[in-house]
Order: structure tokens, then C-alpha cells, then sequence
């Protein structure tokens, strides 16, 4: 009996119980956009980082031994989304993870969630990010935001990169491996832009008008419905502006309702929607 007569993605990041941001945001996500979403949890979280304080417990040990049991299944993934990594040792682990379940056909997503406006997160260290290099090879598509797309890189961060310097940008990830790639939430004064980059195509600018300040959760949110739109065949740059339009609309209930910037962005109100 097989185990793979419906589409799904193979999801590796952190578990967070509250604070919407990594895998219970892309559990509902993916799952709305009809895609079946199989978490591989890295750690877990009471709430994320940004609280100030929260009850952690790494995962890295178990990873293994979750994972073989998958290969004993036979499962195959028409796509993996792979998001935070807190350590090396994760790194190497998701890099086999890639290696034994990217088939062809398998679409691999990678979000390298590292840092912003010019510098690395405080739990990432300049090794960790430089590890984090090894992942591009097997994507197909890579999300970073600015300062990730700089440190993968390792070009000088400057917050006012005009299109052709993006461009070059994108063409330097692009030789690392993923042949589609977005520059995610770049500032351009009361707009967000994402700069949209398909190898043998015209790089494509995509605004939405800028709601409120940063919420956790946001870029799970994007990359999750790339992910899912992509394993649908959805063009890629009709993807982006899809998670754009959504986030934008979903920012402007979360201030409504006047919800806390820790806790993340209010998008169950629209999952039938999505």
C-alpha cells in the first residue's frame, strides 16, 4: 500500500506553540492550499524568542530516528520546505534530508533564516551562517530576505540596493544552485517591495503597501505558500504576488484587532481564502 497518492511537503523547522511563526504556521497554511504538510521538528517552543522568556528543548537528537522512519514508509515529498536552524549539526542533518528524499519532481524550498537589516539573528554565529551555505545547491527556490541574500554572498549589506545591484545579487545565488529566487521585503518608503528573479527571464518588482512594522511569523507564512503553490505548478512570480497580497490583507486585520507584535499575524481568519 502506497503512501504517496497526494501531494505533500516535507516541512523542517522549529515547533512554536504560540507567537505564530514556523510550524504552526505552515501546518494550516500549507493544508488550506490543499497540500498535505508533514512536519520534521528541529526544536520546541513554548513561544518564540521574542517573548521575554520561554521554555525550549532541542530536537537535533531524535532527528534521525524520526526521519528513518519515513524512509521505512517509503514516503516520497513533492516538495521541502526547510526554515530556522539552530545549529550545525542541524545543517548537516537537513542537507541528508535532502539528499534521500529530493527525488526528481521534488520541489526543495529553502528559506535561510539568518538575519535582517544587516545582521545575523543573536542565536546564529558568522560559522552557523557560513554552514548555512550548503544548503543552496539543492534548492530550487530560495527566499532570503536582504541581509541573508548578502551573507550568502558575502556582499557588503546596504539597505538602498538599486535593481541592477539586485540583479547581480540574484545571479550570484543563482550559480550557487536555486534557479528561482526572491528578495523578500525590501524597503522602499511606505511600500514592501519583493524582487522576483527566474533564470532566463526578466526579474520581475513586486510592491504592496507597507502595514504596520515586523511580526514574527510573516516569512513562514510567505515561504509556505510558495512552497504549496509551487508542488501545484502555480507560476512563480503569480506565487509571490499571491503570498504578498495575502500578508498585506492579513497585516491590516492583525492592527485592527489591535494584536501584539509578538504575537504573530492573524491569518486563520483567512485561511478559506488563501
Amino acid at each position: 500500500m502506497s503512501h504517496n497518492h497526494q501531494k505533500k511537503i516535507a516541512v523542517i523547522n522549529d515547533f512554536c506553540g504560540f507567537g505564530r511563526c514556523s510550524l504552526t504556521v505552515s501546518l494550516p497554511v500549507i493544508s488550506a492550499l490543499g497540500v498535505q504538510c508533514c512536519p520534521v521538528p528541529t526544536s520546541v517552543f513554548s513561544n518564540h524568542t521574542g517573548f521575554q522568556s520561554f521554555y525550549y528543548t532541542d530536537f537535533t537528537g531524535h532527528l534521525d530516528a524520526y526521519i528513518e522512519e519515513w524512509a521505512k514508509l517509503d514516503l516520497h515529498f513533492d516538495g521541502i520546505l526547510t526554515g530556522f536552524l539552530g545549529s550545525e549539526a542541524q545543517v548537516e542533518i537537513v542537507a541528508r534530508f535532502l539528499e534521500r528524499f529530493k527525488k526528481k519532481g521534488t520541489i526543495a524550498v529553502v528559506d535561510p533564516v539568518m538575519g535582517d537589516y544587516g545582521k545575523l539573528y543573536s542565536t546564529y554565529s558568522p560559522v552557523l551562517a557560513e554552514r548555512m551555505k550548503a544548503l543552496a545547491p539543492y534548492a530550487d527556490i530560495l527566499t532570503p530576505n536582504l541581509t541573508e541574500a548578502c551573507i550568502l554572498t558575502e556582499t557588503e549589506y546596504h539597505a538602498d540596493l538599486d535593481e541592477n545591484a539586485l540583479l547581480k545579487l540574484c545571479e550570484r545565488l543563482h550559480e550557487m544552485g536555486p534557479r528561482k529566487i526572491v528578495i523578500s521585503g525590501l524597503e522602499r518608503g511606505e511600500n514592501l517591495e519583493n524582487f522576483v528573479y527566474e533564470a532566463g527571464k526578466e526579474p520581475v518588482r513586486i510592491l504592496e503597501h507597507k502595514v504596520g512594522g515586523f511580526r514574527s511569523g510573516t516569512g513562514d507564512v510567505f515561504s509556505s505558500i510558495l512552497a504549496a503553490d509551487a508542488v501545484k505548478g502555480t507560476d512563480f512570480t503569480d506565487s509571490v504576488r499571491h503570498a504578498s497580497s495575502f500578508i498585506a490583507k492579513v497585516l491590516r486585520r492583525t492592527l485592527e484587532l489591535g494584536i501584539p507584535k509578538t504575537d504573530g499575524i492573524c491569518f486563520e481568519e483567512f485561511l478559506t481564502t488563501i
